[in-house]
């Protein structure tokens, strides 16, 4: 029997209407589409302070991050949708990952959330070239982080004409690169946690 991956799923902007959530809301629909168990969150409900060693060293990891940590922990893979900010990740997304890449033990249990999961990118811009600076250097941050990063990208451009009235795609080759992407992210998922559980 297949094993059913869990995917977790937001995007690296909480504004209303951003293109980086429109994209993960159709990666939502996808990989339930393909099978996989999806649960969708947003960063809005996980605040976090900028990243301050003195600040850990005092309070500790805030615990904003420990509820991050242990949802990544309870799925095999992650779904990213990043809006690009100067060419580059947007300061939400990188300092939710650098908070949660504090993460070491929960409790009296050694932990590393990211390390070994895998993850799934996309991105989105309102211009021509889709957020593709931004993608290559997440995904940088994200290998660095030990994570399993899936080669098929969804990259939306002039993202305020992507989506129809029902939030999917205008575009067809968007739609297959979504699919690729999904498909891809489920099976890596699917065969790491197999291997895992082995």
């Amino acid at each position: 029997m297949a094993v059913i991956p869990k995917v977790l799923v937001f995007a690296g902007s909480v504004r209303s209407g951003a293109y980086s959530g429109r994209t993960a809301d159709v990666a939502q629909k996808e990989l339930a589409m393909q099978g996989a168990e999806v649960t969708r969150i947003s960063l809005a409900d996980y605040p976090l302070p900028i990243l301050d060693e003195d600040l850990e060293k005092e309070k500790g990891v805030p615990e904003n991050a420990m509820k991050l940590g242990r949802l990544i922990i309870a799925h095999d893979g992650l779904l990213i949708a990043t809006p690009e900010y100067n060419g580059s990740i947007p300061p939400l997304l990188k300092n939710t990952i650098d908070w949660v890449s504090r993460v070491r033990r929960d409790g009296s249990r050694p932990v590393r959330p990211l390390a070994g999961k895998v993850a799934g990118l996309c991105s989105s811009s309102n211009g021509h070239f889709a957020g593709i600076r931004c993608i290559n250097h997440l995904r940088a941050v994200l290998v660095r982080c030990q994570m399993e990063v899936v080669t098929p990208e969804c990259s939306v451009p002039e993202g305020g004409n992507a989506f129809d009235e029902g939030g999917n795609f205008h575009d067809e080759r968007l739609y297959k690169s979504m699919e690729h992407l999904c498909r891809t992210l489920i099976e890596t998922s699917r065969m790491l946690s197999t291997r895992i559980g082995a």
